[in-house]
């Protein structure tokens, strides 16, 4: 059974559940308009959800979706089912939403059962939004929701629901599902296929593999800048461990560099530029304020542990990563238990970073780096620190701006764990 049979089942046992009808303008401005005061108040209220909310264009889907649904980038809804919600319900449905685009469920399905998987996923989302009183849960058609699925993980969720298959009516369940979730193994029917398609007007949309790991990509920088500025205790237990997923040790660390960096290019919310598009409304919307450039400081650990082949390597992605940016500030210096070789680096001269001078040979003081950085004003927006993490004395000033560490180790069990910044481990491949 497809998502789409499963949505014209829904809409035969639902009448409020309507797909194919001609979408009238003046229903449609009111359900954009509490869309977006739904928008708003989430910001306001549970920064988290709201800053990932507001990221999504919305589109008006009346032609093919009953409920709500996601890609990553657009909101997709149906104007009479919105209708139907309370302001607080509509902010149910949009952190209903983000969550299933934070914890990618399509693309950590796997070889699992579509149908199962989608039921698991919508446990999870379920079971978070409620624990966390985000919103009102909706009650005009059945939701999935079990208290025993609380904090346990997608996997964990699918697991059981796997085991007790003859137990359960799955149609019953599926039926439960809220929104459509877009597989990228459905939505054969729709005309969305293509890159940049909206599947508005034009039908269900179907995402290819590329677009799917794109938009994947963009959560993770907008995932970590949502829970930094929402504070750790505003963000559901399942988004804190995703988050430490995204930091420990067992991620790439060419994964962690990336997207360390990019989370630098982002656009923060503003109350003192309104955005024009909001106008139309009578809503005011918070203007954007862009920040695209880069401002880096990048400190190698030039220790003896540390071979010249590996700090060859790590210019080399730094140089790899910023030739995707036409504007960036990138400071690199080398360290031992003082600082050498300072150089600054912009489009202008970044060819040149294949030339620069490695100093060094003693032992390891990150003290050194946070005292070069005050000495001279320096206040970086980020701190990448190359090192075996093995220092004298302290990891240095947590408190003084962003840092990420990448670790040198033969080994990852057992290796240094810094007390504080995002880190990955480096596992040498140099005899």
């Amino acid at each position: 059974m497809s998502q789409n049979t499963t949505a014209n089942s829904k809409t035969e046992k639902y009448p409020l559940l309507q797909v194919g009808f001609e979408t009238d303008s003046e229903l449609d401005a009111k359900v954009r308009e509490s869309l977006t005061t739904a928008r708003i108040g989430l910001l306001l209220k549970e920064p988290f959800f709201g800053n990932l909310a507001t990221r999504l264009t919305l589109v008006n889907a009346d032609e093919w979706l009953p409920t709500a649904a996601t890609d990553g980038r657009r909101f997709y809804y149906n104007t009479k089912f919105v209708e139907q919600l309370s302001p607080k319900q509509i902010e149910f449905l949009f952190g209903h939403e983000v969550l299933h685009i934070v914890y990618d469920h399509i693309g950590r399905r796997g070889d699992r059962d579509p149908k199962l998987s989608n039921i698991a996923a919508d446990y999870c989302v379920n079971g978070d939004l409620i624990a966390n009183r985000i919103g009102e849960a909706i009650d005009q058609v059945p939701i999935v929701h079990d208290r025993k699925y609380y904090d346990m993980s997608f996997e964990e969720v699918y697991d059981d629901l796997y085991e007790n298959a003859e137990k359960i009516d799955i149609d019953e369940l599926l039926d439960a599902v809220l929104d459509d979730h877009l597989d990228s193994d459905d939505g054969g029917e729709g005309e969305g296929e293509g890159k940049g398609k909206e599947g508005g007007k034009g039908g269900r949309p179907k995402l290819s593999e590329e677009e799917r790991k794109e938009i994947r990509d963009e959560m993770k920088e907008a995932i970590m800048s949502a829970a930094q500025n929402a504070g750790a205790g505003n963000v559901p237990a399942g988004v804190k461990r995703m988050l430490k997923e995204l930091t420990e040790p067992k991620m790439n660390w060419r994964e962690l560099l990336d997207v360390q960096i990019k989370s630098l290019v982002k656009s923060d919310y503003s109350f003192m530029r309104p955005s024009r598009k909001a106008w139309h409304t009578g809503v005011m919307l918070p203007g954007m304020v862009p920040d695209d450039t880069i401002d880096l400081v990048v400190a190698i650990d030039v220790s003896g542990s540390i071979s010249e082949d590996m700090v060859r390597d790590f210019l080399s992605e730094i140089k790899g990563i910023m030739d995707a940016y036409t504007t960036f500030n990138i400071k690199v210096f080398c360290f031992d238990t003082d600082v050498y070789s300072v150089k600054d680096f912009t489009a202008d001269n970044l060819h040149e970073i294949n030339e620069y001078e490695i100093v060094g040979g003693g032992g390891t003081s990150f003290e050194v780096v946070y005292e070069y950085m005050k000495q001279n004003g320096i206040e970086p927006k980020k701190l990448l620190v190359f090192t075996d993490g093995y220092p004298w004395g302290s990891w240095g000033d947590e408190n003084y701006c962003d840092v990420c560490w990448v670790i040198h180790t033969h080994r990852i069990e057992g290796a240094p764990k810094p007390p504080f910044g995002a880190h990955a481990y480096y596992e040498t491949i140099y005899s």
